[in-house]
């Protein structure tokens, strides 16, 4: 093969993961955008907050439930097809969310969000794989998830600038238009694989990547499926899923800004500064982590048990002083929550493909996958119909008494979550050492 076309087709295959990690960006960007505006959607709709929690939870149904749909698509439609659709879909919905002149409306906005972001991450992790190799992904994910948690520090920071200077309903309208400028970048440059543009595939110029792109397609989707549900071990990582990301999108996703501003009397700004850590806790907790559980510890399940102890002890905290925690102390609260609730989330990934033999990484990580926006789907209703049990403080902001209350209930979920890591099975002796522990990239978040 010609060495000035093999490296004009490593050096292209970043412009397509550059354009593909933007798309990513605006995955959490949605995900978590609620928070900082959750005030000012109880004030527009005149709506309670166990509405407003069932406005956030959509996205997470949407999501959990495609699933299984987006790689359907991704092998049938094709990636690239199936991400600019989703992209476009995302867009409408986010310019019919900040038109919105009714809840109705608002609800049939977000719904079209969450399908349209939900299309995204497989079909990604479909292109990469024709595009890199295996022992490439590792760097990979590291990046694509940075990507990520500048999503979650745009949908909570700048998002707050934005809502405050320019109102929510143009903050997203600014989104639906960045979102379609996306769209036509992947239509124009992302390729499923090179040898859509001609070039030589990645196997052709390393042989050894063509395991990693094979393995998955090892073993039927439904078989496969059913050798999951049937191990024991799965599902104390499954139900730890559930609760952790239930924790984490129910408070840091929809009403840990409005505690801010509520019980601290914080404006948007403010509590968009503090929400900001939950973006730094994901992009720095993930590799720290990983090399926590890969240098030092050598455990997976010591470092889940050691994240599950961290955050049953920050909602014992926040439980016991619900209010009057120094700014600076909220800012430290907020990023090791982070941490440990959603910087743990990639080691759930790795431990649950770790379970299975490699070929069924996809089939097993899929499956997971379901319960992290589960856990979403029913923490945040269910901790807005707490706070609608309260009566208003002022008319307009729910008091201390609710969200203390609310507090207990994640004290209590975490204190389950810790429960699974205890009852997890070690996994890292199977794969350290080795590159296939960097396939889980292909299946993550």
């Amino acid at each position: 093969m010609d060495e000035k076309l093999g490296r004009k087709v490593l050096s292209f295959r970043w412009a397509i993961f550059a354009v593909l990690g933007l798309a990513y960006f605006f995955v959490y960007f949605h995900r978590l955008s609620l928070s900082v505006v959750a005030d000012d959607l109880a004030q527009d709709f005149k709506t309670t907050a166990s509405v407003l929690g069932l406005l956030g939870s959509v996205y997470f149904y949407c999501y959990a439930a495609m699933q299984f749909p987006a790689g359907l698509l991704s092998d049938s439609v094709g990636p690239r097809k199936t991400v600019t659709f989703s992209l476009g879909l995302a867009a409408v919905g986010s310019l019919l969310f900040g038109l919105a002149p009714d809840l109705a409306t608002a609800f049939i906005g977000r719904i079209m969000v969450g399908l349209g972001v939900s299309l995204v991450f497989i079909p990604t992790m479909k292109i990469l794989s024709q595009w890199f190799r295996a022992n490439e992904f590792a760097v990979m994910a590291g990046i694509l998830n940075a990507a990520g948690g500048m999503g979650v520090l745009a949908g909570t920071w700048l998002l707050g600038l934005l809502a405050t200077h320019l109102g929510w309903r143009i903050s997203f309208e600014l989104t639906a238009g960045c979102t379609v400028v996306i769209l036509i970048l992947v239509w124009l440059i992302v390729r499923d694989r090179p040898t859509d543009k001609g070039w030589p595939s990645i196997v052709e110029m390393d042989p050894s990547a063509s395991e990693a792109a094979s393995a998955p397609e090892k073993i039927g989707l439904w078989a496969g499926a059913r050798k999951v549900v049937s191990e024991k071990h799965f599902w104390p990582i499954a139900i730890w899923f559930f609760f952790d990301c239930g924790i984490f999108f129910g408070f840091g996703g929809l009403w840990g800004g409005p505690y801010l501003m509520h019980v601290y009397g914080m404006s948007r700004g403010q509590a968009g500064a503090i929400l900001s850590m939950i973006a730094w806790g994901m992009i720095v907790g993930s590799p720290f982590l990983g090399l926590l559980s890969e240098r030092v510890l050598r455990s997976r399940k010591q470092t889940f048990v050691l994240a599950g102890i961290v955050l049953v002890v920050l909602f014992a905290i926040v439980s016991i002083f619900p209010v009057g925690l120094p700014h600076p102390v909220l800012f430290v609260w907020f990023f090791l929550f982070s941490v440990c609730s959603s910087g743990i989330v990639i080691m759930g990934f790795t431990s649950a493909k770790e379970l299975f033999p490699v070929e069924m990484a996809g089939t097993s990580v899929g499956a997971v996958n379901l319960f992290p926006f589960l856990g979403g789907a029913v923490f945040m209703p269910l901790l807005g119909r707490v706070l609608d049990r309260y009566t208003l403080a002022d008319g307009n902001a729910y008091g201390v008494d609710g969200y203390a209350m609310v507090l207990r209930i994640l004290l209590v979920a975490a204190i389950f979550a810790l429960a699974c890591t205890l009852l997890m099975k070690e996994t890292y002796h199977r794969h350290s050492g080795t590159t296939e522990d960097q396939a889980v990239l292909e299946d993550g978040l």
